[in-house]
């Protein structure tokens, strides 16, 4: 089934009638000069402006796209909502491989468009974009975060998103074994690119046991190289399966806790950077019934965000890290909620972020 446009009717069900939807604004935006397609979701700005990154992939088709833009910008509300920033959630994809297409004219356009929207939603960088293409949409819309230093930027928001993971790691030892300490604890990390190898870095300083799988085996490479101690496996299938593994932390893509990996998980704790983990709904509930502490993905990597949103005001990194520093206490509010109200920490902190949210439209 199609709508008069001949797209899935599947995205505008669940624009419109699911509990996934109920987003405020959805803008299609094509500039066939560079070759432009993109969409721009806006889920919330019941906090403030819509703050979000572009991501550029190459979706397999339009429906694709508008598809991932409606969750990723759902999720951002949660997530701005939990880090405490006075802002809503917003995303954007780009269709098409940035390694074929992407150019200065596209990076243009496509700041032209974000800027049409006046403030509503605020970018920055995400998988396919980076710190020099947020340089140049800047050009064009002063709603832009994640630029150079030079450009009166923050530059690489990895720093702070591996901050808020370690902290959010020790969140969750203070809860299930009562110190917030890491010596000695053994933590899976999949996934050493821009955030992972941070966290590495975080975790050997605290005197854990670090294990670590990355689909580019020169990075791996790298990271066993200058930390020796470090041990590299095959991939992440025997990652989760390391004996006496305690902390397991999805750095990389998305779906990561699912039916095949939660039943053969070994960790104790689920602690990462990784955007949606959970692969479907209910999959937080396997992992409470096999005794799996889950600290939700998007309240944990939140320090990247909270360093873009500082941008606007000026940014600062002390500032930035105080504030990242904070997800340690958020965390272990969502697992006291969840264990007060009986019910796994992704829907307690949902709980949270939809208070905030409601809150702030009855201010209105």
């Amino acid at each position: 089934m199609t709508d008069v446009n001949g797209a899935p009717a599947d995205v505008l069900h669940t624009l419109f009638h699911s509990d996934q939807g109920g987003h405020e604004q959805v803008v299609l935006c094509q500039d066939r000069a560079s070759g432009l397609k993109a969409v721009i979701a806006i889920h919330s700005t019941a906090l403030g402006p819509a703050l979000g990154g572009t991501r550029f992939y190459p979706y397999a088709n339009e429906a694709e796209a508008v598809a991932d833009a409606l969750n990723l910008a759902r999720g951002m509300s949660y997530k701005n909502a939990m880090a405490g920033l006075d802002h809503g959630g917003g995303k954007a994809v780009i269709i098409g491989d940035p390694e074929q297409i992407k150019s200065e004219e596209l990076l243009l356009a496509y700041g032209r468009f974000v800027a049409s929207l006046g403030g509503r939603y605020v970018t920055a960088c995400d998988v396919g974009t980076y710190v020099a293409d947020m340089d140049v949409v800047a050009r064009e819309c002063r709603w832009t975060t994640g630029r150079s230093p030079e450009n009166g930027g923050a530059g690489d928001s990895s720093v702070l998103t591996s901050f808020g993971v370690y902290q959010g790691m020790r969140a969750a030892a203070q809860h299930l074994w009562g110190d917030p300490t890491l010596r000695d604890r053994t933590v899976g990390i999949a996934g050493v690119g821009k955030v992972g190898h941070h966290l590495v870095e975080h975790l050997l300083a605290e005197g854990a046991h670090v294990v670590v799988t990355d689909v580019r085996k020169d990075v791996v490479r790298g990271i066993t190289e200058r930390h020796p101690s470090v041990v590299a496996v095959a991939d992440t299938d025997a990652l989760i399966r390391v004996e006496n593994l305690d902390i397991y932390a999805p750095c990389a893509l998305g779906g990561a806790l699912n039916d095949d990996t939660v039943p053969v998980l070994t960790a104790k704790v689920v602690c990462g950077a990784a955007n949606n983990q959970l692969a479907h709904p209910g999959v937080e509930k396997d992992l409470a019934d096999r005794g799996i502490l889950y600290a939700p993905d998007y309240v944990v990597n939140a320090g990247g965000v909270i360093q873009v949103a500082d941008e606007l005001h000026g940014f600062d990194f002390d500032r930035c890290k105080a504030k990242a520093s904070k997800i340690y206490d958020t965390t272990l509010a969502i697992f006291a909620r969840a264990k007060e109200d009986g019910i796994p920490p992704a829907a307690a902190a949902d709980r949270i972020a939809e208070q905030r949210m409601a809150e702030a439209r009855t201010r209105r």
